[in-house]
């Protein structure tokens, strides 16, 4: 059994469906998709489709983004997380579905289903970090979704390691405490999508 993580996807099917294949996956690995499938790329709808798709056949934990998350809050007519969904690419969204109403109804109950993080022994998956000085069950959503230099700047205090997205990076940013593994897929056109094998403390990135 291998535990891997897979980092912010942008709707990158083609990098999502050349990682898989590189990744040889097997019905016993299990899966922890940090969040961030949608927005920027042009294919947000068949990313949710795959990832469906390799939930049927392996163990898949998906996680919500800050990009999810503007997502639902603009569906519950939050005018202020509108406007970040849309200044983040959000319109290569709905025109991968059609429409702002297929979103619901195609994939409402997968984005409404996406947990804030997920917990092992050795490794806390989560999209942006946490706040080093608060404990787990006190983090605030929002920080979890959006934090960056006041978490990968500091040592935190968990007993875990923190795998994390969101913040790009030339190359797996890697620390004793924490390893970052969002490489610019969907921000930018040369970057790939990058996996990171815990079991194995390797990395393999597509394009």
């Amino acid at each position: 059994m291998r535990l891997i993580a897979i980092g912010d996807i942008h709707g990158e099917i083609e990098k999502l469906n050349n990682l898989i294949k590189k990744l040889k996956i097997k019905s016993d690995d299990i899966i922890v998709f940090l969040g961030d499938y949608i927005d920027r790329g042009l294919y947000s709808k068949q990313v949710v489709d795959k990832l469906i798709e390799l939930s049927s056949y392996c163990n898949c934990e998906f996680l919500m983004g800050n990009h999810e998350y503007d997502l639902l809050k603009m569906l519950k007519g939050d005018i202020y997380a509108k406007h970040f969904f849309f200044e983040d690419g959000g319109r290569q969204t709905i025109d991968s579905y059609g429409s702002i109403e297929n979103i619901v109804k195609i994939h409402g109950d997968f984005f409404n289903n996406l947990k804030t993080y997920y917990l092992t022994d050795k490794y806390l998956f989560v999209l942006a970090g946490i706040r080093p000085d608060i404990n787990l069950e006190e983090q605030d959503l929002f920080d979890m979704l959006v934090i960056r230099d006041n978490f990968i700047n500091y040592k935190h205090k968990l007993k875990q390691k923190v795998v994390f997205g969101h913040t790009p990076f030339k190359k797996p940013y890697i620390e004793d405490d924490k390893v970052g593994i969002d490489t610019g897929c969907g921000k930018y056109l040369d970057s790939p999508l990058t996996a990171f094998i815990c079991n194995e403390e390797k990395f393999i990135s597509a394009i």
